[in-house]
């Protein structure tokens, strides 16, 4: 099969059986994580500047800023497509949180927090992973991902010794377009040489990973860890190690 950095450029040829001949992810919160956690590590920067907060009070600021994503989704900020954007974006979110922790104007704790979060060393993958690609690993089939994620990402794949096993990754960051906008699925499907009906996508965000790959006729699966969508609509797992079942399933 023809490759270009590490991207699918040819059809596969698949079994005549294969449900699904490519399933593609998410990164950040679907295949890996901030270690030991974003409220650990944020709590870790903050108290090594004098500040005692706890992890439910990040959590709780957190949640002041969960909006700010739809913000820039809606406003095509493109905030993963240069380092510039991403850290105007990161730390205007940090220093939003911060105002939330009674912590206003701690400029150097951004930048702080910002270094941190962009440190290869501060990422693992969930425990899940792992048993999940041997689960649903069949001749042919093409996996790939698809995120939000600045372009480190190919770095952090590597890292953390996972990027060979996803051959397509359309990344917004290199290819400059974000979830939810359909195009940077389609171009998941075009190096991929797949279409959508045959395709899977398993991401945590029903806004950035459901609904853009259910509009495009790829099966959406969402991964809710943590209990948040407990009414979502749709195919929903707990943990990745359930997703081979599913996929046989639909």
């Amino acid at each position: 099969m023809a490759s270009s950095h590490g991207r699918v450029v040819g059809p596969p040829r698949y079994p005549s059986s294969v449900r699904f001949r490519a399933v593609y992810f998410d990164a950040g919160e679907t295949l890996v994580h901030p270690a030991p956690s974003f409220p650990e590590l944020f709590t870790q920067v903050l108290a090594s500047d004098g500040h005692a907060r706890t992890t439910r009070d990040v959590l709780a600021a957190s949640a002041a800023v969960f909006h700010r994503f739809s913000e820039a989704a809606r406003d095509d900020e493109r905030w993963t497509t240069s380092p510039e954007r991403s850290a105007a974006f990161w730390k205007g979110v940090y220093a939003r949180m911060l105002e939330a922790l009674d912590l206003p104007g701690a400029d150097g704790l951004r930048d702080r927090l910002y270094a941190t979060f962009t440190d290869l060393r501060n990422y693992a993958l969930f425990e899940d992973v792992q048993p999940m690609l041997e689960a649903i690993a069949v001749p042919g089939r093409v996996l790939g991902i698809v995120s939000n994620f600045e372009a480190w990402l190919e770095d952090l794949l590597e890292h953390l010794g996972i990027r060979d096993r996803f051959p397509v990754r359309a990344i917004s960051g290199i290819e400059g377009v974000e979830k939810p906008d359909p195009a940077i699925f389609e171009r998941a499907l075009t190096l991929g040489g797949v279409s959508a009906a045959e395709t899977a996508y398993v991401g945590d965000n029903p806004e950035f990973d459901v609904d853009p790959a259910l509009a495009l006729g790829m099966t959406p699966v969402l991964i809710d860890r943590r209990g948040r969508f407990v009414g979502h609509d749709g195919l929903r797992i707990t943990d990745l190690r359930e997703l081979a079942g599913v996929l046989e399933a639909a």
